[in-house]
C-alpha cells in the first residue's frame, strides 16, 4: 500500500494570536482521501522548540534544521522521508481533499506532478489563479526526490526554480494539473495564463497538462503581507537580491526554471 512522505517547512507563525498556519495545513492533509495516513515531516529552524503538545496533538513530526531558511527546513525534514511517494506543502497553504488522490492517480504513468494554485487573501477573498509550479504543488515518486536531491541552500528566494532546473535535467516525465476551465494548450495560454504558458514552454524536459473536473485549482495558496513575494516586492534590497538569484539561474540552465 502506497504512503506520502509529506515536507513542511514552517517558522510555526499564524494569522493571529494562538493561530498557526500549520494547523490550518495539516488539516488539508488530514483531509486527503488516501489508503494510508501519511507521514508528515515538519523542518523548523535551528534553535526552535514547538510548542508543548502540538506534535502529538497534530501527528506530525518535528525536525530541526542546521540552518534558518525553508530550504534547510525542507532538507532537514526529508532527510525523515519513508514513503513511497513525496508531496511538499507550505505550512500557509491548504490542498483540497482531492488533491492527493489525483495526484497519485497521475504518478501511475508520470514521474512528477505540480500544480496551478488559487491565491487567497486571510480573509477567504480570492486573489488570482496562480500557475507557476511552487513547491506546495508539488507531488512526485520518492525516486525524484533522492534523485535531484535536496535544495540548494545557497538560494534564498529562487530554490525552488533550482530545483525546477535540476528536475528538469533528469528528463523526468512530467505533468501539470489545471482545473477545468484553464487554456487547453500552450497556444491557447500564451495570450490569456502567460505563467502556464511559461510552465508548458519552459518547464524540462517537457509538460504535459492534465485539467481535472473541479472549476477551482485544487491548491490553495495564502497571499499575505510576511509571504516571500510580499517581502520582495516591498524591499527594494531582498528585491535586489531576488534579480541576482534569476540572472545566475538563467546563466545555470539557460531559461529560468520552470
Amino acid at each position: 500500500m502506497p504512503r506520502f512522505s509529506i515536507l513542511i517547512p514552517s517558522r510555526l507563525e499564524g494569522p493571529g494570536p494562538g493561530a498557526l498556519f500549520l494547523e490550518n495545513a495539516v488539516a488539508s492533509i488530514r483531509a486527503q482521501r488516501l489508503a494510508a495516513p501519511p507521514q508528515i515531516l515538519v523542518g523548523i529552524d535551528a534553535g526552535v522548540t514547538a510548542p508543548t503538545g502540538l506534535e502529538e496533538r497534530l501527528g506530525v513530526t518535528f525536525v530541526n534544521s542546521g540552518g534558518h531558511s525553508q530550504a534547510a527546513a525542507l532538507n532537514a525534514a526529508a532527510a525523515r522521508i519513508e514513503g513511497d511517494h513525496v508531496a511538499l506543502l507550505e505550512d500557509d497553504d491548504e490542498w483540497n481533499p482531492d488533491f492527493l488522490t489525483l495526484g497519485l492517480k497521475a504518478l501511475a504513468e508520470l514521474n512528477f506532478i505540480s500544480s496551478t494554485q488559487l491565491e487567497v487573501l486571510p480573509s477567504g477573498d480570492v486573489v488570482r489563479v496562480n500557475d507557476f509550479p511552487t513547491p506546495s504543488s508539488w507531488v512526485m515518486h520518492r525516486a525524484v526526490w533522492d534523485r535531484v536531491g535536496g535544495f540548494d541552500t545557497s538560494y534564498r528566494w529562487h530554490m525552488d526554480n533550482d530545483w525546477l532546473g535540476r528536475l528538469g535535467r533528469t528528463q523526468v516525465r512530467r505533468a501539470h494539473l489545471a482545473e477545468m476551465t484553464a487554456p487547453a494548450d500552450l497556444n491557447a495560454a500564451r495570450s490569456v495564463r502567460p505563467l502556464l504558458a511559461d510552465v508548458l514552454a519552459e518547464g524540462r524536459p517537457s509538460v504535459t497538462l492534465l485539467r481535472h473536473a473541479s472549476p477551482w485549482p485544487l491548491v490553495i495558496r495564502m497571499a499575505h503581507p510576511g509571504s516571500g513575494i510580499q517581502r520582495i516586492l516591498q524591499n527594494p534590497e531582498l528585491a535586489a537580491q531576488s534579480r541576482q538569484e534569476q540572472e545566475a539561474l538563467k546563466r545555470a540552465y539557460g531559461c529560468m526554471p520552470h
